[in-house]
């Protein structure tokens, strides 16, 4: 288990946005400081600031950003999963984002205090 990881969670509140896998990407959708962007042949969802406001089919506002603090390496296994589980066995759900440098793990807001809770005790470190 890889342990003493830092992570610091980002500032506001954000949107998961559901659009059919057709759609074009909203121009509003590329403001904001935090932004995904992910196109399958099922559907493009868009994660973006919850003070942005996109006509999408479906969404899910409230959730709060933690960073895993990196660049981590490709050769480093499991960090996604490790802090998958200490949050579901607290039973806290997450929406997982993962990048070129690192990962982000989105919890509800409401569920925030509890995660970070959580992680700590599994001892990752908070940077604020």
């Amino acid at each position: 288990m890889i342990t003493n990881l830092k992570l610091a969670v980002h500032d506001g509140e954000y949107t998961v946005h559901r659009f059919a896998p057709e759609s074009t990407i909203p121009d509003d959708a590329l403001m904001g400081n935090f932004i995904s962007i992910t196109r399958t042949d099922d559907e493009l969802s868009i994660v973006c600031d919850a003070d942005i406001s996109l006509n999408s089919e479906k969404n899910e506002a409230g959730w709060s950003c933690i960073k895993v603090l990196g660049p981590l390496d490709f050769s480093l296994t499991g960090i996604l999963a490790q802090i998958a589980t200490v949050l579901a066995d607290d039973e806290i759900s997450i929406f997982a984002i993962s990048t070129y440098d690192t990962d982000y793990i989105l919890v509800k807001k409401n569920t925030l205090s509890a995660a970070k809770k959580a992680l700590s005790a599994a001892g990752y470190i908070f940077e604020n």
